[in-house]
């Protein structure tokens, strides 16, 4: 489940029916959490053993862990959304668990890492997935999803272990401040910020209803909606402290206004980019990225920005054949 700009517009309507609802409709809490000892209760989004890593000046970050199989360790990172977990990857995580050492991250502020009121961002963000590199210790592949992809190709210009990228219909790869991928406003969204956080309550309270969370994912599937990742949307989204994350999300403040000249264009490792349709992105500039030397894109046709979940047998042959390219 993704949001832009242009869905902000839907997204205060329904902050602002929830207004008129939130009295009897329970919604997250206004208390700050200083650790994921908050989110203990919340399910596991994938099998393996739930960890944490210390994020200093943050908290706790969660992770999963299988470190079965053999080769290079394979990291899973979700995108950012209003309900956002490890469980975005769970298909992915089911086809190499067991064959090679995999680990899925959850971002600071989601699934089971810690939820503090604080301030969210895209360094922040970044810094969690070098930590989870450094914990792990050894040249990782990282497959990123969606906003997650900007976080990954950040991390990957300074962490020399991430050795390739494989991302799932990225964001960042429109036109910079415009089209379906305006990030910030001049003040790097600072006053949309503001005016969301105002009724964070309520809007978060819509946000996390099964009729919304059902709309947004609609838009990423071409069939049916997973319906495992609804119920996984709506337990992660109930968590204390669950809407202090998104609202950076929602104003933008945790997107690069221009993604591709900042980050993609300066990769170096080999990237494949798996896509097709996205009605939250757009990939005006994939042609210019797939001129760089290392660089690939694979159309994984009939799906809408959530390929892993419709096509996963053509998702991991593209995956497969791209890490075997490299040996």
């Amino acid at each position: 489940m993704k949001i832009n700009r242009k869905t902000v517009a839907l997204i205060l309507l329904a902050g602002a029916v929830a207004v008129g609802l939130a009295a009897c409709a329970p919604t997250a809490t206004t208390a700050a959490v200083p650790d994921a000892r908050a989110t203990a209760d919340l399910r596991p989004a994938v099998s393996g053993e739930r960890k944490y890593l210390e994020l200093p000046g943050f908290g706790q970050v969660a992770y999963y862990a299988d470190t079965r199989g053999e080769g290079r360790p394979l990291v899973l990172t979700p995108s950012v959304n209003a309900a956002a977990s490890a469980y975005e990857m769970k298909p992915v995580w089911d086809a190499y668990v067991g064959t090679r050492p995999v680990y899925a991250l959850e971002w600071p502020g989601f699934g089971s890492s810690a939820r503090p009121d604080t301030t969210y961002t895209k360094e922040l963000m970044t810094r969690s997935l070098n930590a989870l590199v450094a914990q792990i210790g050894t040249e990782v592949d990282v497959v990123g999803l969606s906003l997650g992809s900007e976080f990954a190709a950040r991390a990957a210009l300074s962490e020399p272990r991430i050795r390739s990228l494989a991302l799932i219909s990225p964001s960042g790869l429109g036109q910079p401040r415009g089209g379906t991928q305006e990030a910030n406003a001049e003040d790097g969204g600072r006053k949309l910020y503001d005016r969301l956080n105002a009724v964070s309550t309520p809007l978060y309270a819509a946000l996390r209803t099964k009729p919304s969370i059902e709309f947004f994912l609609s838009r990423s599937f071409r069939g049916p909606v997973e319906s495992g990742l609804v119920a996984y949307s709506l337990d992660t989204s109930r968590q204390p402290g669950a809407k202090y994350a998104p609202v950076y999300f929602i104003s933008g403040q945790l997107f690069t206004d221009d993604a591709y000249g900042e980050l993609y264009s300066k990769l170096t490792i080999p990237v494949i980019v798996l896509y097709d349709q996205d009605g939250f992105v757009s990939f005006d500039r994939l042609q210019q990225f797939t001129q760089q030397d290392g660089v690939r894109a694979v159309r994984i046709e009939g799906t809408d920005g959530l390929p892993q979940f419709e096509k996963m047998p053509e998702v991991k042959a593209a995956l497969d054949a791209f890490w075997a390219g490299q040996r």
